[in-house]
């Protein structure tokens, strides 16, 4: 009795727990093509420069020390002031003023900032030959006070710093301390020369160790680690109007798909009015390296595939209709890329927005 019980028991717990089976959809890779490149040696020269064994350029700050053998009346000592160093000593010597001139004894005012010491000694040999018979001069940087680093963002130590010495990128981060790197953004980190930004990649000088990307600071240099939650992409594209709050796009808690930056600036699934989705161009670029990826947008939109990370400071192009090559999307785009180059990375700037 007992048996047939626990038999019936059993046949009526396989009726009722079956289940049919289930079918996992694996979706496919949304990206039709992709290329590498990198930049063209000489574009990264001119961009970064810092040549090893460059010479030392004066420039406002500085302290010299300037002597004319054989002629003692011409010595610093009777014409020299004194200089305040960044650690509160007082230095004798010639300052640099914030023109970039000094005031020597015979000659007068002296421009002698981005002079090397050996093009200042032969223009004040070359000055004082009026005055003297066969001058020699030698000149000394005593205080290096035009060495200055911007380190600004997210440092623990952010500011105004000065060496005594030029440096290279890894030892500028260490004058503000330690970067924060729970809140910082590497991947939009840069160094700023002028109105340039500096092909650099800090993820991989940072995170993998690469000293390739460790490259000699100028005096002036800004250095940027924005927070993570500044980070953005660019997105354009699509017919005149249907698309207004085309641009930047923010970052959520560090992640954007292509999908939600589409909608955000007003793309949809009409493919005839607001652009060719299932051709949708992405550049991304780290330093002086790019990636040119085409995304089927549509597939996505439609499920058909998985979504697409971006990245920060991805730019994202929806052509109006099909387009045959990446230079027929580039011819498109770089209107709309100047109006915000400012805003984009150093390789998009160098490579497409810097040329005469």
């Amino acid at each position: 009795m007992t048996f047939r019980w626990l038999f019936a028991l059993a046949l009526l717990s396989c009726s009722c727990g079956s289940r049919p089976p289930v079918t996992v959809k694996q979706l496919g890779n949304p990206v039709i093509s992709e290329r590498r490149e990198r930049l063209d040696p000489k574009l990264l020269d001119d961009a970064i420069g810092g040549r090893e064994g460059e010479p030392y350029r004066v420039g406002p700050g500085d302290t010299l020390l300037v002597a004319v053998y054989g002629h003692p009346e011409l010595s610093m000592a009777q014409y020299a002031g004194t200089t305040l160093t960044s650690q509160g000593a007082r230095l004798a010597g010639l300052a640099i003023d914030n023109d970039g001139s000094i005031q020597f004894p015979l000659v007068g005012s002296v421009k002698v900032a981005g002079k090397t010491v050996d093009e200042l000694r032969q223009y004040l040999e070359q000055e004082l030959a009026v005055y003297l018979k066969d001058p020699k001069v030698t000149v000394q940087v005593a205080f290096t006070g035009s060495i200055r680093y911007y380190l600004l963002g997210q440092f623990s130590d952010p500011g105004l710093k000065y060496s005594d010495r030029p440096l290279r990128l890894m030892e500028g981060l260490s004058l503000g301390g330690s970067v924060l790197l729970d809140k910082a953004s590497l991947r939009t980190a840069y160094v700023a020369r002028g109105a340039k930004r500096l092909p650099v990649d800090f993820r991989r000088l940072l995170l993998d160790g690469d000293m390739r990307e460790n490259i000699k600071l100028r005096a002036g240099d800004i250095v940027v680690v924005p927070d993570k939650s500044s980070e953005q992409a660019f997105v354009f594209g699509g017919a005149p109007g249907s698309n207004p709050s085309g641009g930047t796009v923010q970052f959520m808690n560090g992640r954007l798909t292509l999908l939600q930056a589409l909608a955000q600036v007003g793309f949809g699934s009409r493919e005839h009015t607001q652009g060719h989705l299932s051709e949708t161009f992405v550049i991304r670029s780290a330093g002086d390296r790019a990636e040119f990826i085409v995304v089927d947008a549509a597939k996505i939109l439609a499920g058909e595939a998985a979504p697409f990370e971006l990245e920060p400071g991805d730019v994202v192009y929806v052509p109006l209709t099909g387009l045959a090559s990446w230079n027929e999307a580039l011819e498109e785009i770089l209107p709309t890329l100047q109006t915000i180059s400012g805003l984009l990375t150093p390789f998009v700037q160098i490579k497409y927005l810097s040329q005469p």
